[in-house]
C-alpha cells in the first residue's frame, strides 16, 4: 500500500500565506510609497524595509446588499474642483452650534477609519525599488568550453525520489488500473447477484436453500476483492525524469567610471557613490552573473577594488580618455566581446581637459560603442554642460539606442535618472 505525504512547496506567488497576492493586489499603493520613501530616505540606507500605510478606503471589499446606501464611490465626469480621494465636507446642520450632526461635528478633527500598516521586508522593498527595470540589450551569448547546465524535465519514470513524483500521472495511472481491476469482478458480481434475485424470486417451494447460500456467499466474496483493490499501488507511481542541459551563458559584465578629480566637490563625489551604490544594489537583486569592475581616474586611471572605489581619498587633475583607455585594454584582455554582455556607467562632473574631450569621442565611436551593449554617462552639475557632454551628444546621435545621458542637480535627481537609464525596453533583443 502507498500513501502520499505532499511536501510541495506553495505555488509561485502564492507563498506566505498569499502574502504575494497581497502585495499584487495593492500593487500600484505600495509602489507610490516605496517611492516617496527613497526620495525620503538615503540611498545609503537600503539595508531595511519600509513601513507602508494604505487608506481604509482603499483596501475595502465589495459587498452585495438591498437598496441605495452604504459606502459608494461616485465619479463625476468634468469635475474640476474634486481630485480623488478627496473628502467633501457635510452641510452644516440647523441645529448643535452649526457643526452638523454626525461625523462632522463630532470633534475638531472629525472621524474616520485608521490606516491600514504593514511593514516591508528588505527584498520586497528592493522588489519595488527596482520594479520595471532592468540592464538594456542583454543578450544570450554562445557557449564557451566551461558550459552552463541547467537540469530540464525529460519525460515520466516509475523510479524516482519522492520530489520528483508526478502527482497527476501517478493519480491517473491508478484510477486506470482500478477500472481494469475492478470490471469483471464488477460483472461477475452483477451476475451473481442476478441470479440470487432469480432464485429468491421463486416459490419457496421450488427455491434451492443450499443455491441461495452459495450464491450470497459468492456476492460477498467478490464485494470483498472489490474492496480489497488498493486505491493506489506503487505500480502506479510516475516521476519526473531529469537531464542536464547546455545553456547559452547570459553573463556581463558592468565598468564603473568615476571621476576623482579635483574639480569633483565632496557633494559631487558623495552624489556618484550612491549613484553607483543603487546600480549595485540593482545587480546584486536581478542577476547572478554580473562581474564588476571599477575605474577611478583624474589624470590618470586605475582599476581599483570596491572599498577603495567608495572610500579612497586619492585626487588630481582630469583626463576622461585616461578611464575610456583603461576599460578597453580590460575588455581586450579578459572579457571579450563575444562572450560578455558590456556595460558602462560613468560618472563625472564634465570638467575635462579641452583636447581630451575629442579623444574621448574617438574612442567611444570607434573602439567601444561596437562592443558595448549599453553606456550610462550621468552627469553632476549644476552648471551648464562643457564640451564634454557635447561631445557625448554626437556619440548619442550615432548609437541612440545603447547610448544615454543625463544631468543630476542635487541627491533627489538620482533615483527618477537612475530608473530612466534602466528602464525596460520593449524591444529588447535577446
Amino acid at each position: 500500500m502507498t500513501y502520499f505525504i505532499d511536501r510541495r512547496p506553495n505555488a509561485k506567488h502564492k507563498s506566505a500565506v498569499n502574502r504575494q497576492r497581497f502585495l499584487e493586489r495593492y500593487r500600484k499603493h505600495i509602489k507610490r510609497s516605496v517611492e516617496e520613501a527613497v526620495n525620503r530616505r538615503s540611498i545609503t540606507d537600503m539595508e531595511r524595509g519600509e513601513k507602508i500605510s494604505i487608506p481604509a478606503r482603499d483596501i475595502s471589499e465589495p459587498v452585495f446588499q438591498h437598496g441605495s446606501g452604504g459606502a459608494r464611490t461616485i465619479v463625476s465626469p468634468g469635475n474640476k474642483e474634486f481630485l480623488q480621494g478627496d473628502k467633501i465636507r457635510r452641510p452644516g446642520g440647523q441645529g448643535g452650534g452649526g457643526g452638523g450632526a454626525g461625523e462632522g461635528g463630532a470633534s475638531n478633527q472629525g472621524e474616520g477609519n485608521d490606516e491600514f500598516a504593514f511593514t516591508l521586508s528588505r527584498e520586497e522593498f528592493l522588489e519595488f525599488v527596482f520594479d520595471g527595470l532592468e540592464l538594456p540589450h542583454l543578450q544570450r551569448k554562445p557557449l564557451k568550453s566551461l558550459e552552463e547546465i541547467k537540469m530540464v524535465r525529460a519525460g515520466l519514470a516509475r523510479d524516482g525520489v519522492p520530489s520528483r513524483i508526478s502527482i497527476t500521472r501517478s493519480m491517473r495511472e491508478a484510477y486506470a488500473r482500478r477500472i481494469a481491476m475492478r470490471a469483471p469482478i464488477k460483472r461477475a458480481l452483477k451476475e451473481a447477484e442476478e441470479a440470487l434475485a432469480a432464485e429468491e424470486r421463486k416459490d419457496p417451494v421450488l427455491r434451492n436453500p443450499a443455491r441461495v447460500a452459495e450464491l450470497k456467499a459468492e456476492v460477498e466474496r467478490l464485494e470483498k476483492r472489490i474492496e480489497a483493490i488498493p486505491f493506489i499501488d506503487t505500480y502506479d507511481l510516475r516521476y519526473h525524469q531529469l537531464a542536464a542541459q547546455p545553456q547559452p551563458s547570459s553573463q556581463a559584465v558592468m565598468f564603473c567610471v568615476m571621476d576623482v578629480s579635483g574639480s569633483m566637490t565632496q557633494n559631487h563625489k558623495d552624489i556618484a557613490k550612491r549613484f553607483f551604490l543603487l546600480l549595485y544594489l540593482f545587480l546584486e537583486k536581478h542577476y547572478e552573473k554580473v562581474e564588476l569592475v571599477f575605474v577611478r581616474h583624474h589624470t590618470a586611471a586605475r582599476e581599483v577594488n570596491e572599498e577603495e572605489f567608495f572610500y579612497s581619498r586619492e585626487t588630481g587633475g582630469t583626463i576622461v580618455s585616461s578611464a575610456l583607455t583603461l576599460v578597453n585594454k580590460i575588455i581586450e584582455k579578459r572579457y571579450p566581446a563575444g562572450q560578455w554582455n558590456l556595460y558602462v556607467a560613468q560618472a563625472s562632473d564634465g570638467d575635462n581637459w579641452d583636447d581630451d574631450s575629442n579623444i574621448c569621442r574617438d574612442l567611444l565611436v570607434k573602439q567601444l560603442m561596437p562592443q558595448l551593449q549599453y553606456y550610462a554617462y550621468v552627469e553632476i552639475t549644476p552648471h551648464d554642460h562643457q564640451s564634454l557632454w557635447h561631445e557625448y551628444e554626437t556619440v548619442a546621435a550615432q548609437f541612440p539606442e545603447r547610448f544615454a545621458m543625463r544631468q543630476i542637480v542635487n541627491a533627489g535627481d538620482i533615483y527618477p535618472v537612475f530608473r530612466e537609464l534602466f528602464k525596460r525596453r520593449l524591444s529588447q533583443e535577446r
